[in-house]
């Protein structure tokens, strides 16, 4: 796993290997300081060097601790750009894979948690890398480097921290052990809350409509206290740990200092020696402290690490075929005994042996009840799912045998939740076909019979649109939306009860006008309105997720019970006309 990380440093690789590089220098500076400090005073002050020497190996100190800071310095800011590019490169290949990711492979992990693992888990492997970056290489080298001059200086002292290291080894083995579930668990509870707060927030107007803001708060605040509880349970280990760790340092620092003060006293080590160990195993006991940390962190960033991994190792259940230079000839569709289902299991489809051919340029109208797979039957034209048997063909050929790009650019979905981005109106519309030119953009709008209201706003299509396009009505973003997936000229356009939102006689003048422009293009129309459907070559009738009728609105009148029931509901209602 680590592995594939660190591969994503590219351009960052060279920062990389220089911060533990001037680390290295750094480390040596620190490591010959209390030596020269021993020397300076057994020898410069209480010895026969005087005050010339004293000067010299002072001025030699201040040169190196000035250079320690400086390779220090560097080293950070190497490190710093070397961790930040990391986290870069990570946040880049985990998108580019989400984007590749099909219906199905988001569906797995969740929106939520695909944000967390993005932000949080990224930040955390940032923040353990840098850790390493820094600490990694200079606390076991100042940990080996400090041993090595404090042994040379006094065996006998030496002995009260290597006997420390086996506790402090085995504290830090423990906590790694015991961590690393417990942090996996606090990681799923944050999925959890930010899966809470994405869904209040994209839904804040039904909360509010339905005066629910007292209930979510509530559910909120259970979510957090659960989070709050696994996080306790995660840290406390560190509460736990931590105590030990500086209970043996501390205990190491005392027993130095009181038998080394026995040892001077006894003429059995000099003052300036005393004093250069005493650094020494100061120096031995922050780099077990950083190593502690280091282990620490690697706990955390290791649950972090796995579910990054989890990203980056998932294939899309939908492969393209980049390679193809397949076009659909034109917009005819075939579904040849195609099933299909959420799941894994064949036992549970949401879509039931279905075999239908439809001519290019036909309009096609289906209806069918809640839950009778209308939306998941032309979801699976551009590839959104894969079929679970059968084949489907658009424009003559398998929809496998097309690119993404080709069979996307020749299926055009217009979907009843209309979503606009934030930016300008042009932009939006823009989407549709990045090189329309201003008539282009005035005709699809006049299509969609939104242009009148694009004459009304401040600023025409330069208005800007909010996050969502909150500043604007239903209705306003469905026929802003169709007028998006007009400019791209497709070969099949379906439209998902995407005129809910518009008045009947609105309704009727969309469709004729797209009728009219879009002459050779298929058209699929779902919806519950009879009177949207009418003027359709066939109209398919739908019941869970099998096709239980085909025919114009006469031939089912007469001979499709359930369409005859809806017509009959809606002509009570004064909904056909």
């Amino acid at each position: 796993m680590l592995k594939q990380l660190t591969s994503l440093l590219g351009e960052y690789r060279k920062d990389a290997i220089l911060a533990p590089l001037f680390i290295l220098v750094e480390v040596a500076m620190e490591l010959l300081i209390p030596y020269l400090v021993s020397g300076l005073i057994d020898y410069g002050v209480l010895g026969s060097g005087g005050i010339v020497y004293t000067i010299k190996i002072g001025a030699l100190m201040v040169f190196m601790a000035i250079a320690a800071l400086a390779f220090g310095a560097l080293a950070g800011r190497f490190a710093a750009r070397a961790c930040t590019g990391l986290s870069a490169n990570i946040r880049d290949a985990m998108f580019e894979k989400i984007t590749e990711f099909s219906f199905s492979n988001i569906d797995h992990f969740s929106s939520a948690s695909l944000i967390t693992r993005l932000t949080s888990d990224v930040n955390n492997v940032q923040n353990a890398f840098l850790m390493f970056l820094r600490l990694g290489l200079q606390a076991p080298i100042q940990l080996i480097g400090a041993t090595a001059m404090a042994v040379l200086i006094s065996r006998r002292l030496s002995v009260i921290f290597l006997a420390a290291i086996p506790v402090l080894a085995i504290t830090m083995v423990y906590m790694m052990k015991n961590g690393y579930p417990r942090f996996q668990e606090m990681l799923k509870r944050v999925d959890d809350m930010n899966a809470s707060v994405q869904e209040n927030l994209n839904n804040i107007r039904v909360v509010k409509s339905y005066v629910r803001e007292e209930y979510e708060s509530q559910k909120f605040a259970e979510q957090t206290k659960t989070l709050q509880n696994t996080q306790f349970i995660a840290e406390r280990l560190i509460l736990f740990t931590l105590p030990i760790l500086q209970l043996t340092i501390f205990g190491c620092i005392v027993a130095v200092v009181w038998l080394g003060g026995n040892l001077v006293i006894q003429k059995g080590l000099e003052l300036g020696q005393l004093s250069a160990f005493i650094s020494y195993i100061s120096q031995i006991l922050i780099s077990l402290m950083f190593l502690s940390m280091i282990f620490l962190l690697s706990v955390l960033s290791r649950a972090s690490v796995t579910r990054i991994q989890e990203v980056l190792a998932e294939s899309p259940s939908i492969s393209d075929s980049p390679s193809s230079t397949l076009t659909p000839n034109d917009g005819s569709i075939e579904f040849v005994d195609a099933s299909f289902s959420y799941g894994d299991s064949s036992s549970n489809l949401a879509l039931h042996h279905i075999s239908l051919s439809i001519k290019s340029g036909e309009t096609i109208g289906i209806i069918g009840g809640t839950g009778s797979a209308k939306s998941t039957l032309v979801q699976l034209l551009p590839r959104l799912y894969e079929l679970s048997s059968g084949k489907l063909y658009v424009g003559g050929n398998p929809v496998e045998d097309y690119s993404f790009q080709a069979l996307r650019s020749a299926v055009a979905l217009v979907l009843q939740k209309s979503t606009l981005f934030t930016g300008s109106v042009r932009q939006n519309l823009l989407w549709g076909n990045p090189n329309a030119t201003e008539e282009e953009l005035i005709h699809a709008c006049c299509i969609a019979q939104i242009m009148e209201f694009i004459k009304t706003l401040p600023n025409g299509f330069d208005t800007h649109v909010e996050q969502g396009g909150t500043n604007f009505s239903g209705g306003q973003k469905q026929r802003l939306c169709i007028a998006r997936t007009l400019l791209t000229r497709p070969k099949i356009i379906v439209f998902d009860d995407s005129t809910s939102a518009v008045d009947t006689t609105t309704d009727s003048r969309i469709h004729e006008g797209i009728r009219r422009e879009l002459h050779g293009t298929t058209i699929l129309i779902i919806s519950q309105r009879i009177a949207s459907l009418r003027g359709a070559d066939r109209i398919i009738v739908m019941e869970n997720g099998s096709i239980c009728g085909v025919g114009t609105h006469e031939e089912l009148l007469t001979g499709n019970a359930i369409y005859r029931e809806i017509a009959n509901l809606q002509e009570k209602g004064g909904l056909v006309s």
